[in-house]
């Protein structure tokens, strides 16, 4: 399922209902049907997801420091895509939302 973030500031964003859910998690709301982070939530929401995506460079640029640095035929390998890459466009709303005083609404 799809789930469709909406605000005045910037375009819709629009994203699978998994990564909606772990996204909104990080930023302390809970996906249900309908819901809002308000102008006054987006500076903390702001920084948990930024936190989150540092974190998660730091562990993958350990990982991939460590990984398969011993097995024989394993020099190149391919990581997931990051938490950066996937949260970006919901972190970029966010930051826009905020500036123009605009909340983020979703199941409207």
């Amino acid at each position: 399922m799809l789930i469709t973030f909406k605000s005045r500031a910037t375009p819709d964003v629009v994203m699978l209902e998994n990564l909606a859910q772990y996204l909104v998690g990080i930023v302390g709301k809970r996906l249900g049907e309908r819901g809002v982070i308000t102008v006054d939530e987006m500076p903390d929401a702001i920084h948990k997801l930024e936190s989150a995506i540092a974190t998660d460079k730091q562990e993958r640029n350990e990982h991939e420091g460590h990984f398969h640095e011993h097995e024989e035929g394993h020099e190149h390998h391919e990581q997931p895509i990051g938490l950066a890459q996937r949260a970006f466009p919901f972190l970029d709303m966010l930051r826009a939302a905020h500036k123009e005083n605009s909340d983020i609404m979703w199941g409207v």
